[in-house]
């Protein structure tokens, strides 16, 4: 899958973070909102890393555990 295909695909399945790739090919995520202090105090966090795509996503269920945010539904 093409690198503009991963950004597209999680900014969808991501709405609330702006994802991009670095020059040096570190995939990154930032929230569009500051942090609330409960999110904080759960170890949430307002940018995120990762080596690859499938490690990015991973990173980002992980911040949307944290937070209490809802799976978004998918139709089947």
């Amino acid at each position: 899958m093409s690198f503009d295909r991963h950004l597209a695909e999680i900014a969808r399945e991501f709405p609330d973070w702006t994802i991009w790739r670095s020059d040096a090919g570190r995939w990154w995520a930032t929230r569009h909102h500051p942090l609330t202090s409960a999110q904080r105090d759960v170890g949430c966090a307002m940018t995120i890393d990762a080596d690859d795509p499938e490690e990015l996503r991973e990173h980002l269920r992980v911040q949307r555990e944290r937070s209490g945010e809802v799976e978004p539904e998918t139709d089947t």
